[in-house]
């Protein structure tokens, strides 16, 4: 009997060592930073600059209305200085007051054209960024699943982002199990000739501010 439970143990014990090498020889990870790939990703940086371009547009039509509506209040001004004139008859401070209330209803026009441009285009300008930010983090992502498969990687970690009690995601790794420089190479290698390379730091993740004169951030 004592022969018998000695032999249980002892296939007991090779059992879990077996299982353990297999559970290290089937258990891969890598790490990545997906911020620092989107960041440096050349489509971002054609993307950021079309998005410049198309908000100093904006900002210079804002500027027309606003320069417009500036007008109107000034012609409103003058009309009212007139109403001073005490040689203006009755019918003339008639109709300077009209000119007055119709002045005063093309600013308020003018002003809601104001609002209304900037709050749409800041509207576009956003889903633009949002779109083009979760389409290119999927094509990033894809990359970086292939290559950490081709690398027998059984999990991929994004070393870029804080949990939720704002401690790294990752709080150590060894940095062997990095591959975000390989998958950087592979996602930039059609950049274009003369596309310079993005220097933004890792920890930005940040989209393209949208902001016009006058609004509020």
């Amino acid at each position: 009997m004592h022969k018998i439970l000695k032999s249980f143990l002892a296939l007991a014990t090779a059992g879990i060592f077996i299982a353990s090498v297999h559970a290290e020889s089937t258990l891969k990870v890598c790490v990545v930073d997906m911020v620092k790939l989107y960041d440096g990703h050349y489509k971002t940086e054609e993307q950021n600059a079309k998005l410049k371009i198309d908000q100093q547009k904006a900002e210079d039509e804002l500027q027309k209305l606003n320069a417009e509506g500036n007008a109107l209040v000034k012609q409103a001004q003058d009309i009212q200085e007139q109403l001073k004139n005490a040689t203006l008859t009755d019918a003339a401070k008639t109709n300077a007051q009209k000119d007055i209330q119709a002045k005063a209803e093309e600013i308020q026009k003018k002003q809601n054209e104001v609002n209304s441009f900037r709050q749409n285009t800041q509207r576009s300008l956003q889903q633009r960024i949002n779109t083009f930010k979760q389409l290119l983090l999927e094509e990033i992502s894809k990359t970086a699943i292939d290559i950490a498969k081709k690398k027998g990687a059984t999990l991929l970690f994004d070393k870029s982002g804080p949990s939720l009690i704002g401690v790294p995601s990752l709080v150590y790794f060894d940095s062997s199990y990095d591959i975000t420089d390989e998958v950087a190479k592979e996602i930039n290698k059609d950049r274009p000739a003369g596309s310079s390379a993005a220097t933004a730091p890792a920890a930005s993740n940040a989209s393209p501010s949208v902001s016009f004169p006058g609004s509020k951030k």
